[in-house]
Parts: C-alpha cells; sequence; structure tokens
C-alpha cells in the first residue's frame, strides 16, 4: 500500500516537472523576444524596477499560498538570471568590440584602441632578466595552488608597507590575473540563488561571473548628475536575507571615482551590520589621483581585495594578480584554484615577485599626462563627464544622447575602437575611452570620433 502511495507521488511530482519545463520554454521564449526589443532600442539586460515588481508579487503569492519566501525568492533568482543569458547573447561590451577590432587589425586593418585598459608601455626592464633566468633556476614545475610561498611573503610585506595593515602570508594567493580572483571569489562564497549588491557602471566581469555562478545580480545606478554617488538608502533596500556579497571597484572601471571617505565609511559600516562579503577590485589603486583608501584598512574578515599587475605594470599578458582576505577564505579558494588550474605559472609568478618593488611611477606620470589630455579633448567636443579621480578612463556622454552601441560598430568601420556604455550597465548613451595610447595617437582617435558625432 505504501509502494503504491509512493509510486502515485513520484507520479505527481513528474507531471509536475513536465509541467514547469514547458512553462519554462514559454517562458524563455518570451525573454528572447523581450531581449530583441531591448537590443534594438539601446536598452540595459536588466530592469531593476520590474524585477522589484516581481519580488513582491512573489512575496504577495507566497504569502497567499503559505509557501517559504525565500525559497521562492531564490527560484525567482534563477529565472531572472536565465532571462538575463538569454537577453545578453547580442549585448555589447568593451570586451566584444575589443575582439571585433583584433579580427580586422589580422585582417590588416588598422585599428585605434580606445576600448581596453591596456597601458602600452613596457613592463620594467626586470621583467625581462627574470624571464632569462627562469631556465637556469628550474622553474616551471608544479607547485603550490596558494603560489609560490617566497613572492606570498614578499606580497604581504608590500601590503604592509603601503597599506598599513598587518596580513602574513596566509592571507595572500596568486592568482592569473585579477579577473580570476573576481570568478574565485563569487563561485567560491556564493551559491545559486544568492544575492550580490554591484554599484553601476561597473566592470562587466563581476555581472557576468554572478550569472555564470547561478548569483543574481542586485545593481545599484549611479548617475553623473550626482557624480557617480550611490545612494546608501538604496543600497540598503537592496539587502534581504538572500543578499551575501557586495562588490566595490574604486577607483572605478569605467568612470575614475573615488568614494569620499565618509561614504565608503557607510557602505562597509552596511556590510558589517548584514555580515555581507565586501569584494574590492583594487586594481586602479596605483592610478589614484585624488586620497583613496583600502578596504583592507577597515579590517573585516569578510573582505576579499584584488590587486593585480596588469595595470601598474604594464603586464596584462602576462595574467598574474592576487587576492588578500582572511586565512579562512584564503583556504576556500585555493580549493577551486587547485581544480581549475593546479597552480599559476611559475616563472610567470617569478617575474612579477622581482618587479614587486619596481618603480613604477612614470607609469603613473605617463597616464596621468594623457589622461589630463584627453580631458582636454572631450571638454573641446562638449562630450558630458565628470574629471576621474583616478584610473585610466573617461566615461562621457554627448549633449544630445546618442546609441554608443551603434557607435561602437561604425566607429570601427573607420579605425578607431571605443567601449559602449551599455556593457557597465543601463549606460546606453555613454561610452568609455581609454588613456592607454600616446597622446599622438589618443589625438588621431578622438579626431576621427568627433566626426562621427
Amino acid at each position: 500500500m505504501k509502494m503504491t502511495e509512493l509510486e502515485e507521488l513520484r507520479t505527481k511530482i513528474q507531471e509536475v516537472t513536465i509541467e514547469m519545463l514547458s512553462l519554462l520554454k514559454t517562458r524563455t521564449e518570451i525573454a528572447q523576444e523581450i531581449g530583441k526589443i531591448k537590443n534594438k532600442e539601446g536598452m540595459s539586460v536588466s530592469d531593476e524596477s520590474r524585477e522589484d515588481e516581481l519580488r513582491e508579487l512573489v512575496k504577495k503569492q507566497c504569502q497567499e499560498i503559505n509557501f517559504n519566501s525565500n525559497t521562492a525568492l531564490k527560484f525567482l533568482n534563477f529565472l531572472l538570471n536565465e532571462s538575463v543569458k538569454v537577453q545578453s547573447s547580442e549585448s555589447k561590451t568593451h570586451l566584444s568590440i575589443f575582439l571585433k577590432a583584433k579580427e580586422l587589425e589580422r585582417e590588416g586593418k588598422k585599428i585605434i584602441h580606445l576600448e581596453v585598459g591596456e597601458p602600452n608601455f613596457q613592463p620594467p626592464i626586470n621583467v625581462k632578466k627574470s624571464l632569462s633566468e627562469v631556465y637556469d633556476k628550474g622553474l616551471g614545475k608544479y607547485g603550490p595552488a596558494k603560489g609560490l610561498p617566497e613572492f606570498r611573503i614578499k606580497l604581504a610585506e608590500f601590503t604592509n608597507k603601503y597599506f598599513e595593515t598587518k596580513i602574513n602570508s596566509e592571507n595572500v594567493m596568486v592568482t592569473p590575473g585579477a579577473r580570476f580572483g573576481v570568478f574565485l571569489s563569487i563561485t567560491t562564497l556564493l551559491d545559486p540563488g544568492d544575492e550580490m549588491i554591484v554599484i553601476e557602471p561597473a566592470w562587466p566581469a563581476y555581472r557576468h561571473c554572478a550569472i555564470n555562478a547561478g548569483i543574481k545580480v542586485r545593481s545599484v545606478k549611479t548617475t553623473l548628475e550626482n557624480k557617480w554617488e550611490p545612494d546608501i538608502d538604496e543600497i540598503s533596500s537592496c539587502i534581504n536575507d538572500n543578499t551575501k556579497m557586495i562588490v566595490l571597484n574604486y577607483p572605478n572601471n569605467p568612470t575614475g571615482k573615488i568614494l569620499p571617505k565618509t561614504l565608503q565609511d557607510k557602505i562597509v559600516e552596511i556590510a558589517r551590520k548584514h555580515d555581507l562579503y565586501i569584494l574590492s577590485d583594487e586594481i586602479y589603486s596605483n592610478y589614484s589621483n585624488e586620497e583613496w583608501k583600502s578596504v583592507l584598512s577597515y579590517d573585516y574578515e569578510k573582505s576579499i581585495i584584488t590587486q593585480s599587475f596588469s595595470k601598474s605594470h604594464s603586464m596584462t599578458g602576462y595574467r598574474i594578480g592576487y587576492l588578500i582576505s582572511s586565512e579562512k577564505i584564503i583556504e576556500r579558494l585555493t580549493k577551486l584554484q587547485a581544480l581549475c588550474l593546479t597552480n599559476v605559472s611559475e616563472p610567470i609568478q617569478y617575474t612579477a615577485m622581482n618587479s614587486l618593488e619596481e618603480d613604477v611611477t612614470d607609469n603613473v606620470k605617463t597616464m596621468d599626462e594623457r589622461l589630463t589630455k584627453l580631458e582636454e579633448i572631450c571638454k573641446e567636443m562638449e562630450l558630458e563627464f565628470i574629471k576621474p579621480d583616478g584610473a585610466m578612463y573617461i566615461f562621457a556622454r554627448t549633449k544630445n544622447p546618442i546609441n554608443t552601441s551603434e557607435l561602437s560598430e561604425k566607429l570601427l568601420e573607420h579605425g578607431v575602437a571605443i567601449a559602449p556604455g551599455i556593457g557597465f550597465g543601463d549606460y546606453n548613451e555613454f561610452f568609455r575611452i581609454s588613456a592607454c595610447l600616446d597622446i599622438k595617437t589618443l589625438i588621431q582617435g578622438m579626431d576621427i570620433l568627433k566626426t562621427r558625432l
């Protein structure tokens, strides 16, 4: 009798599952149609106000049917992420433009790269010397997943020296670029259905890593009119039982914004209050033109700081970065890194270790000169933007807003690549231009841009 009852229940759950699949197919098809309209109109994939409406409807329904709202909201997050994936297939980002530009270059077309944050100056000369030494030193074997012990010791010493902290090598792990550190942090520390707050405009990788891991991104939109500063009340309103992390990136990519100290203090206080992880991407800290404060200085055990040699030492292609966090978090992240790639290349770690203390102030000075020139040109073109506090970009719009996704495609035909704002959030009227090239080439690129506006 019990087996018969069990089989009946299994049949019912099978029928419900099949019905859910049919509904999911219908929902996906509708999402695809919505995506086509958004892409045509230059609209952002995510619509926070609409998503909030759905959340309230779900909560109300849960009360009416006496169902656990946290479970329902996790399921809603899955559905929302699936919609984002479907609708993001044709969206333009700085990376998609970069890849198209590279393809055109392979075909023989000359492209001025204003879309990518890749300094064109050489890495420190010590990198060349170190690369010539790795063979004789026998480097190039399997190694610890956290990174070479001597490298991690030097990274800890370097951090304590320049950021007034008291960490040790167990608080540090080496990663193949800061991007992988972001991926590790989001994928390891959060579970599918969890939520993560991102202050936009923001580097697209945060959102993309989250979506890939089944994490729902709650975006807090900032505006040029408010000097790219987030509203504290809006951040607080995003937080619920499923919220597990907030992402900070200052100096910011793409705006160059550095948060006022009091505002950053309040955000960290909110994270502490709600026991949230803070993922702080600080790879542009070397290019700070205003007062800047590392999240490390708060001594918050649930913070994870990403750093990299890509921008400061112009070592983008070497793929070398590092994470700083509590020993407990580092141990968790190390397990996934070991699973994914065993260890970071020993020869590259060795070259980065020997270049860590190299004087890169000339890089900072050069970038500042280029950024200053770019600001002058943008003012002459009557573009609307906020003077960046740091980093290496200007995030601008024209006085008469235009679809910059279309503009970025057309500019490629004329030999210039820019990053459309839609890749950084709901900012399709904006575009990001990079100051990573020499001034003469920057002027050439901006002259071409001027003729297309």
